[in-house]
């Protein structure tokens, strides 16, 4: 009941009313600290040694310590050479960015949990973040999301240019080689450096971690191009938490988002990302040239 998103007073009631069993919030909360244990054993198992993309991206939950303030969770998920996805971390921060050691920390964590070889990784725009991730995987890829770089672009330019914008910037990202999307980035210079310098600029100097995605099949492209595959599993837990309302430690944040990881996990178990399984044989060639 605690980890579909019902608080402990809630569960409390819901006790009393079905089974006419009367526990107090606070008792409620002790029984759900049997989970401390199975957390922390969570987040020390060894993990498979290969991993196809491995995503990071944070979620902001209310928390309250003194008071009630907002708090990330940072979250990791990988999808391990034979198609399936799992959850493979999290961290309660009160900051995100590379810049707080938080994403280095998780990062050493994977490999020191047994993580050598990774295709991608694919993260939002962190700043650091690319750098953190070549300390402990130097032969790995870095993907920036593309859907996020282009609502901050629209962010930046006049409304009545929006849509004309957006159009342009499809020419660079929905296609399917390098050459298309240097092309298409040209036209877009072109196009528009006189009237947005920096934000020509902002593409040009991030081309090469934007474009990442199209060194990859083209059945996987469009789900390592962004994050809304992480982003996804996100929305669900953190519509949980809305239910829920402020969380009211960090302790109860941890039980409830492992909870939710752990449901998600079971789901996933027995599905492979069909878009991943169709480019199974590219991808097995591209860990054997990269990692042999």
């Amino acid at each position: 009941m605690f980890a579909s998103g019902m608080s402990a007073r809630s569960v409390a009631q819901a006790l009393e009313s079905i089974f006419e069993l009367k526990y107090s919030p606070s008792t409620i909360s002790q029984i759900s600290q049997v989970t401390v244990e199975e957390i922390s054993k969570w987040k020390n198992r060894k993990l498979k040694r290969r991993y196809t993309a491995i995503m990071l991206d944070g979620m902001w939950l209310s928390v309250r310590r003194d008071i009630v303030e907002k708090e990330v969770v940072l979250v990791v998920l990988g999808i391990d050479e034979e198609e399936y996805r799992e959850m493979l971390d999290f961290e309660v921060n009160p900051s995100e960015g590379a810049e707080s050691e938080s994403w280095l920390e998780m990062i050493r964590r994977l490999y020191e949990r047994g993580v050598r070889e990774v295709l991608l990784f694919i993260a939002d725009g962190i700043t650091g973040l690319e750098e953190r991730i070549k300390e402990y995987f130097p032969k790995a890829d870095f993907q920036s999301c593309v859907v996020h770089k282009v609502r901050n672009t629209l962010n930046k330019v006049r409304a009545k240019d929006r849509k004309k914008v957006a159009k342009d910037l499809k020419k660079i990202y929905q296609v399917s080689t390098e050459e298309e999307a240097l092309k298409g980035f040209e036209k877009f210079k072109e196009k528009w450096e006189s009237k947005y310098p920096n934000v020509v600029k902002s593409w040009e100097q991030d081309l090469y971690k934007l474009l990442t995605f199209l060194k990859y099949p083209e059945s996987i492209q469009r789900v390592i191009y962004t994050t809304n595959l992480i982003e996804r599993t996100i929305k669900e837990i953190r519509r949980r938490g809305k239910v829920i309302g402020t969380l009211p430690c960090v302790s109860s944040v941890e039980k409830f988002v492992y909870l939710r990881v752990a449901m998600l996990n079971e789901k996933w178990s027995n599905r492979v990302v069909n878009s991943f399984l169709e480019a199974r044989e590219e991808i097995q060639e591209m860990f054997s040239r990269r990692f042999s």
